[in-house]
């Protein structure tokens, strides 16, 4: 490094210098949940790594009941910011689930703090069957204390076509509507109770309804939050 730093110009030196490759891991949620069937444990992270405006993000969905994942989406991105605190994101995303069939999507996404400081994510899903589909994120916190947070959120799912294989309808698929009430340790580290309710609807809610499963669950979390 002495002599590659000796041959490398003294102004490639200092860009380098003042935008540095960075990394970032988050466990968004780590939680336990309790439901009317089968308690999950539900895991929500994603990470990145690169500059201040190109970024590969990789993030990570899954849901665990016992030994075995009932379901698990994997994504990777190619992140570029396009404006202040607002990023464009590409890349593709796996959806895989043991009791179904896998699902692959083109991603084209964008992802930012919205006015009022609501932390929103949302992204064009493109299916290799012709399908299209839509998510939306939002999420606000509440500074109680130095460090408790009340942390609600909203999510939605909606789709062009329905995809029976696995228990997909067209239109609006479900919503997730919860609320955390976190202790903050750390800034790094903050355990957390909440309630979350999970609602299907249209196609989606009788494709689950035949297959016996639940269409409108309140659920009870206890979990943690952490950064690295």
């Amino acid at each position: 490094m002495v002599v590659l730093g000796g041959l490398l110009p003294a102004c490639a030196q200092a860009g380098m210098g003042d935008d540095p490759i960075l990394t970032k891991v988050m466990i968004n949620q780590l939680e336990q949940r309790r439901t009317d069937g089968s308690d999950p444990l539900v895991v929500e992270a994603e990470g990145w790594i690169g500059r201040d405006l190109h970024k590969a993000w990789f993030k990570f969905d899954g849901e665990r009941v016992g030994s075995a994942w009932e379901s698990a989406q994997f994504q990777a991105l190619y992140s570029r910011a396009v404006a202040a605190y607002w990023d464009l994101q590409v890349g593709v995303r796996h959806d895989a689930r043991p009791s179904k069939e896998t699902r692959d999507w083109l991603v084209l996404g964008a992802r930012g703090l919205a006015p009022y400081f609501f932390d929103v994510d949302s992204a064009l899903y493109i299916g290799g069957n012709g399908n299209l589909g839509v998510g939306l994120q939002a999420e606000y916190e509440v500074m109680l204390t130095q460090k408790l947070v009340l942390a609600p959120e909203a999510r939605a799912n909606l789709f062009a076509r329905s995809d029976k294989a696995i228990d997909q309808g067209s239109g609006l698929a479900d919503t997730e509507l919860g609320v955390r009430l976190r202790y903050e340790v750390r800034r790094e580290f903050a355990p957390y109770i909440g309630i979350n309710w999970e609602k299907r609807y249209g196609q989606t809610a009788d494709l689950v309804k035949a297959a016996g499963g639940s269409t409108d669950d309140v659920q009870f979390v206890i979990g943690i939050k952490s950064w690295f």
